[in-house]
């Protein structure tokens, strides 16, 4: 017997679960967001992916906008760029244009001065499409180890859709490559433009030890502390970022992390769905809250 799943106009079956206002996710999200709550174990190294290139890495350590630094504002500097994830891969043209505007706001005081030991600007097409090759590869990353290897087909949609990674602000349709094949070649020659020197570094640090801003604990329960997150931060990233942050890796603690991520995973599957989703399934609500309120968007 045969079933007929009806679809829309680009191929998404019409059951798909509705986002707020309407929105159907992309057609891979419908299952890599269940693994969305324990994907953010994986954010420290995402950030670290990023700003491994100088131009990220002193835009963001020098940048003179306050509210967006995230060694002085954490969870905000998460919740901008979480909803920026969503309102990309799941948010109405609407909502794109508004954050684009907000984000592009913040961007116009993001630039080196004369002297600087690194130059950049926010605008910087290629740097954002770093950015966006980072946030891709994270999301490949988070679903092969808690959901599984994407099928040919399902791999080639979500790597079409991870282009407004890039789109919803300044890169152009041309300038995200043409297939993964493409994506790959990118990526290795991008790893020769990547360098975390003692300045980027020492930001970083705190951050991949999953400290919030100046909090700290009992020094005791923060060594202990800083160790559990330095290990996740280290298992999500490549080899490459490892060295860049002289953090050591080898089979032993290969092992060790597989077996950890084993069982969150399965304890992600046993958990309540809209756990699973969180905070992607509350990201687009609260952005048109901001939108209808005149709240700030990042």
């Amino acid at each position: 017997m045969t079933v007929t799943v009806p679809i829309d106009h680009v191929g998404r079956p019409l059951n798909d679960p509705v986002l707020p206002g309407g929105r159907r996710p992309p057609r891979w999200m419908h299952r890599a967001d269940d693994a969305a709550f324990i994907g953010l174990l994986s954010g420290g190294a995402n950030v670290i992916m990023e700003l491994a290139r100088p131009g990220v890495g002193y835009g963001v350590k020098d940048s003179r906008v306050e509210t967006g630094r995230a060694d002085r504002h954490p969870i905000k500097r998460a919740r901008t760029t979480f909803t920026y994830l969503a309102v990309a891969l799941s948010g109405t043209d609407e909502q794109k244009a508004a954050y684009r505007r907000a984000v592009n706001r913040s961007h116009a005081e993001v630039y080196s001065r004369p002297g600087d030991p690194v130059q950049y600007n926010a605008f910087d097409k290629d740097l954002q499409m770093w950015v966006a090759a980072c946030l891709y590869k994270g999301f490949v990353d988070v679903h092969r180890i808690f959901v599984g290897e994407m099928d040919d087909e399902t791999a080639d949609r979500h790597f079409r859709e991870g282009m407004t990674l890039g789109t919803t602000l300044q890169v152009p349709p041309e300038m995200w490559p043409a297939d993964r094949k493409a994506f790959d070649e990118y990526w290795e020659q991008s790893l020769d433009q990547i360098h975390i020197d003692d300045a980027v570094h020492e930001y970083l640090w705190p951050i991949a030890a999953g400290r919030l801003g100046n909090a700290t604990l009992p020094r005791p329960l923060q060594k202990r502390l800083d160790a559990v997150n330095l290990f996740m931060t280290t298992g999500f990233l490549p080899q490459r970022f490892r060295d860049e942050m002289r953090l050591p890796w080898d089979e032993a603690k290969q092992r060790r992390f597989n077996r950890v991520m084993a069982t969150i995973g399965y304890v992600n599957k046993v958990m309540p769905r809209f756990i699973r989703r969180f905070p992607f399934n509350w990201m687009l609500a609260d952005l048109d809250w901001r939108m209808r309120t005149g709240r700030p968007l990042t």
